[in-house]
């Protein structure tokens, strides 16, 4: 059976963190994702702490996101991270709207620059990569996307694949897994609800719950060499009924 973690950043409006590690583990989770939201700014002993959490609760945090800045400047803070918390994979998250660029040439480059700040990583012996969004997805002038010129321009690089931003992005999840499936280390497991419902969790859904035809992309990411699974909700209600209907869910895929 293929194991599924739990993406923190979906419990971030839900503190304490160590109550969600014991929600998450009371419903059969073993793994979770980390952001730097979550540790960015720790010291040591606080990274300690949480590590600590994390074993009291019988998880484990094999992945993590780690901020384009942080990667950049601070790359002794993530490398400690990491080690601390026991991260095997790094994956950069997200760029900002106003540092996106416009064309195939700007994001050409954005690749280079991923792939030259993952090469201490990778050194050091972790998998890195990039995390999607749905604005990778959006055509450029010349008729590619900005997601095949990250990777063209960082062919060393990893994905982390969130398959429902790949779907909000106008893509076809089947296709890209298919083209990259070589790339795929994890995925984020999420579900988007019908349109007009759940418009207060933005309209998300937990898995099993919504249009995404996710017993049909397992069996196809399955194929690929997708390490992680993590289920992520972007704006749940309530954690334990995300928890508790997305694992029972995935459990029949």
């Amino acid at each position: 059976m293929t194991n599924l973690g739990f993406q923190l950043y979906s419990a971030r409006n839900f503190p304490p963190l160590s109550d969600v590690l014991k929600v998450v583990a009371r419903n059969g989770y073993k793994s979770v994702e980390g952001y730097g939201g979550l540790y960015a700014t720790l010291d040591e002993a606080g990274l300690k702490a949480m590590r600590a959490d994390l074993d009291a609760n019988g998880l484990s945090m094999p992945t993590g996101h780690f901020g384009i800045d942080l990667l950049e400047k601070e790359a002794d803070q993530a490398l400690l991270i990491a080690k601390t918390l026991g991260i095997n994979a790094i994956y950069c998250p997200h760029l900002v709207a106003d540092q996106r660029p416009s064309d195939a040439a700007g994001w050409f480059a954005f690749g280079q620059r991923l792939a030259e700040a993952g090469k201490r990583y990778q050194d050091a012996g972790y998998i890195f990569g990039w995390h999607n969004h749905d604005f990778e997805f959006v055509t450029l002038a010349d008729g590619s996307t900005p997601q095949e010129q990250i990777f063209a321009g960082g062919p060393d690089l990893s994905w982390e694949m969130d398959v429902a931003w790949v779907v909000r992005g106008g893509a076809d999840p089947f296709g890209w897994i298919e083209s990259y499936g070589k790339r795929i280390s994890a995925v984020h497991i999420k579900d988007i609800a019908p349109a007009g419902e759940n418009t207060d969790e933005d309209g998300w859904a937990d898995v099993g719950h919504g249009t995404v035809p996710w017993k049909d992309l397992m069996a196809a990411l399955r194929k690929t060499s997708a390490k992680y699974f993590v289920l992520e909700h972007d704006n749940p209600k309530d954690i334990e009924r995300l928890a508790s209907r997305s694992m029972a869910s995935f459990n029949t895929y």
